[in-house]
């Protein structure tokens, strides 16, 4: 490590220089208060900005012990942490003129949910803080601008590190808030499990969006209130009593009529699955953690995946147990999807009528007599909805707006009425009971086969190989795109961007044709929870632009991926 004097002295002497005498710079050096390190220096004023880190001892920052020990603590403050480095990031720098990218300083801009994320991390021991961004090293041409490089590391930054790091400089009661909220939040997911609920909906809740591009809540929307019947009382350590809507584990069916707000509700439900900031609306909606929004997904790729439990005796006698296409239909998809859910440990399902293959949901009473049980090879999901609960153990939360069907198997059902929920079970069960439900006998119950082998692919040892994301709908490994637009539990395009270096790193260090699938993903998970999200990445740096995936989308991106080799 070097002293901060000897990074000015090398910009003093580099200036006006070609671009490339920056990469000079490469390195550590003491600010005293902390380390600042040029981890990577762009190729030229046109390129993805440099890389840079600031690094705090964990005694320098301050923070309490307790804030940081219990990892989803430490996930909220380093949510918190980012946010405030950001917003002050932001006001005081005024990017200079120059080439390209020059003067651009970036940091990650979180979205409304706590996720980890590479941008800045907390040592779990010691309390230690490194937040890592870009800075677009200035540049006229192609020639150096060191002054202006000067002016954003000596006195831009500094205010901004020490004003947003360091516990003596915030407002001791706003950190407070963020540990206790996230304290609040780990409480409720426990409760769920001691309560046997699959997710928790708290009175006062604001669910709908300010927009379909915004996580921002609606001004002026209609605050949730839980009907009286399914009223759930919680004392949480900080914020004291709640009250709200508690879902039972088992088949929920929420009902209504258009733009009353069933989605919204599912919707807020699929999100629930991450804890949310402060003001955001959703703080206290809550979903068991491994909760999985399904839908059909025409065109994409299959990888010898067990559907028989749906599809069977195809007419081509394609094999369904080890089932295979590059050109799903609706009805396929879904089965796959649902297949893939149960293999990614999911405990609970989330469904909408809407985006769903009406034959993979139901076949009415009249086209049952039209079309016999022989003839069709899809048995419905309806057919084995309660086989799901009482053999695995997964619950199900579906949507539905024009079947009724559904009304036979629901354990609870929910009618929204202008965005606030009923719970009509027993008057939904005996207008069902007009209309019995014509039934086919399904197939025996059979546990699906998980043995999926996957073999390394050796073009990723490539070292030009490169990973790309687009917003949150592909990532594309060198020249291969992975669809992920129906993923909708996917919140940042950081997570993209980790789900592609996974992908990478199991391909040259975890598949071997020996490990099944769900060895692989087992294997990923532990690594990233021993060693860090960036332990996945190769390289000199840890890039700054990583959010960590659920176990889930680690499944669900691989079983998109075309080239994968099972």
């Amino acid at each position: 490590m070097q002293p901060q004097t000897e990074l000015k002295n090398i910009l003093q002497r580099i200036d006006k220089k070609g671009y490339p005498a920056y990469k000079d710079t490469r390195g550590s050096y003491d600010f005293k208060k902390y380390v600042f390190t040029i981890d990577h220096v762009q190729g030229d004023p046109f390129a993805s900005p440099s890389k840079v880190s600031v690094h705090i001892r964990g005694d320098a920052a301050g923070f309490p012990a307790e804030y940081y020990r219990e990892k989803e603590c430490r996930i909220a403050l380093a949510d918190d942490l980012l946010r405030r480095f950001g917003k002050n990031l932001r006001k005081a720098s005024v990017r200079p003129s120059g080439s390209g990218k020059s003067g651009l300083l970036f940091v990650t801009r979180p979205g409304q949910e706590v996720l980890e994320r590479s941008a800045l991390q907390i040592d779990e021991k010691n309390g230690g803080i490194t937040v890592r961004f870009e800075i677009g090293f200035p540049a006229n041409g192609r020639t150096i601008n060191a002054w202006e490089l000067i002016k954003i590391i000596y006195d831009i930054l500094p205010p901004c590190i020490l004003g947003s790091l360091y516990y003596a400089a915030l407002n001791a009661k706003e950190v407070e808030r963020v540990y206790q909220l996230a304290m609040d939040q780990i409480y409720i997911r426990q409760e769920l499990k001691n309560r046997n609920l699959a997710a928790f909906v708290a009175n006062g809740a604001v669910l709908p969006r300010e927009s379909g591009i915004s996580g921002l809540p609606m001004k002026g929307a209609v605050a949730f209130e839980s009907p009286a019947s399914m009223e759930t009382e919680l004392k949480l350590p900080f914020h004291g009593t709640i009250r709200g809507m508690g879902i039972k584990r088992g088949i929920t069916l929420i009902v209504g009529g258009g733009y009353h707000g069933k989605s919204t509700l599912l919707k807020a439900l699929e999100s629930g699955v991450y804890p949310h900031i402060a003001g955001d609306g959703r703080e206290f909606v809550i979903t068991e953690e491994s909760a999985v929004k399904l839908r059909a997904e025409d065109g994409r790729s299959i990888k010898r995946t067990d559907i028989s439990m749906f599809i069977s005796n195809l007419p081509n006698k394609k094999d369904t147990v080890h089932f295979y296409t590059e050109d799903a239909s609706g009805s396929t998809s879904q089965a796959a999807g649902v297949i893939e859910a149960v293999e990614a440990g999911a405990k609970t399902f989330l469904m909408d009528e809407d985006t769903s293959a009406t034959n993979f949901m139901i076949r009415d009473e009249l086209m049952q007599r039209v079309v016999n049980r022989e003839s069709e090879p899809i048995t419905p999901f309806i057919d084995r909805v309660e086989e799901l609960y009482t053999a695995c153990g997964i619950s199900t939360i579906l949507v539905a707006g024009s079947s009724g069907s559904y009304f036979h198997k629901a354990d609870c059902i929910i009618q929204m009425n202008h965005y606030k929920p009923c719970e009509i079970t027993e008057e939904a069960k005996r207008a069902a009971a007009q209309y019995p439900l014509a039934q086919e006998k399904p197939s025996p119950w059979r546990s699906p086969d998980f043995r999926r082998m996957i073999k390394p692919d050796k073009s990723f040892l490539d070292p030009r190989f490169k990973i790309k994301t687009t917003g949150l709908d592909g990532i594309t490994l060198a020249h291969d795109t992975i669809d992920v637009r129906y993923l909708e539990q996917l919140a940042d395009q950081e997570q993209l961007n980790l789900l592609g270096y996974l992908i990478k790193y199991a391909q040259c260090h975890v598949f071997d044709g020996k490990k099944t699938l769900t060895q692989a993903v087992d294997a990923l998970v532990r690594r990233m929870e021993d060693l860090g999200i960036a332990s996945v990445c190769d390289g000199s740096y840890i890039p700054c632009n990583l959010a960590a995936p659920r176990r889930q989308e680690i499944f669900a991106a691989m079983n998109r991926y075309r080239k994968l080799m099972l």
